[in-house]
């Protein structure tokens, strides 16, 4: 067990932990003041994360193989990382009509700490062992441990498992020469600086990790085939709101008129990717699902071997 000292020892060192003395005096600032400077530091966020790109999309590719091979995408944090990895899984099923599971979000304490902060909860690196055994994680799977410090013991506990069975790990930080970089296989280290309130890391920080797990997310599911240039078109019209976005999707696509839209939805029994492929190609409903199965759900492959 770390001693206090020895915690406080780390806290002086971390970039996210720094005091800044000339914002001592902040609660004497009009209103107005503290937020545009609240609002001035956010700004610079883009730019952090844009000094990670080039590892961002490695890791990025390296998700997407796995995950077109079967493999599912698991987020592990503890406090605020281990929520924006609950909120950006639970996002993928309607974005992405991800099945359930495919993506999911770990939280030190369970799904309870996401409403209630369990925080003594992320010092205990067994914790992330048992929930991921209990996800039954394989060599399939990646595992992306959530940390601002880089340091916490559920984070970095939930990567060196997922290593330990063959798993594709990535290390999220907001501070340079994490331990959880270097645990991970791919070390994303997204240097944000101290914080508008001393050691709040729930504001830039966690700005930061939400801008690349929305990028980690979105860019895996282009790559698997979810989107058709900007387009979600791996939906089901399966209730009103559905149904009306599907049409519109497919009119936007193809330029089809309604008639010929409700015709290939009727046909696909809602599905939006071989109503798209039919109306393009002139195929069955029968002929688009083969063409679609045969480029494993990429729709442009499948259009094109449709047309020949």
């Amino acid at each position: 067990m770390t001693s206090d000292r020895e915690l406080r020892r780390q806290l002086d060192v971390l970039t996210t932990e720094a005091f800044r003395p000339e914002l001592a005096e902040i609660d004497r600032l009009p209103t107005l003041e503290i937020c545009g400077l609240m609002n001035g530091e956010d700004a610079g966020i883009p730019a952090a994360v844009a000094a990670s790109l080039p590892q961002l999309a490695a890791a990025i590719d390296a998700v997407a193989l796995r995950m077109s091979d079967g493999g599912r995408l698991v987020y592990a944090g503890a406090g605020t990382a281990g929520r924006l990895g609950v909120l950006d899984a639970s996002e993928c099923p309607p974005t992405f009509n991800t099945a359930p599971g495919q993506v999911v979000g770990l939280v030190a304490g369970g799904l309870a700490a996401f409403a209630t902060p369990t925080e003594g909860a992320e010092d205990r690196p067994e914790l992330a062992v048992a929930d991921l055994d209990g996800l039954k994680l394989t060599a399939a799977d990646t595992v992306v441990g959530v940390s601002a410090s880089g340091r916490t013991p559920y984070a970095l506990g939930a990567v060196e498992h997922g290593r330990a069975v063959g798993a594709l790990t990535i290390g999220l930080a907001c501070n340079a020469g994490s331990p959880l970089a270097v645990a991970a296989e791919h070390g994303i280290e997204i240097v944000t600086g101290p914080e508008l309130i001393t050691g709040s890391t729930r504001l830039k920080a966690g700005t930061a990790q939400k801008l690349v797990l929305n990028m980690i997310s979105t860019v895996t599911m282009i790559r698997l085939g979810k989107t058709y240039g900007n387009l979600m078109v791996d939906v089901r019209a399966s209730n009103a709101k559905l149904h009306a976005r599907s049409r519109r999707i497919l009119a936007l696509a193809t330029g089809a008129d309604d008639e010929a839209i409700e015709a290939a939805l009727a046909a696909t029994s809602g599905e939006v990717k071989p109503a798209l492929l039919m109306l393009l190609t002139g195929a069955d409903a029968a002929t688009a699902a083969r063409h679609l199965a045969g480029a494993r759900g990429h729709l442009r492959p499948a259009v094109d071997a449709a047309r020949r």
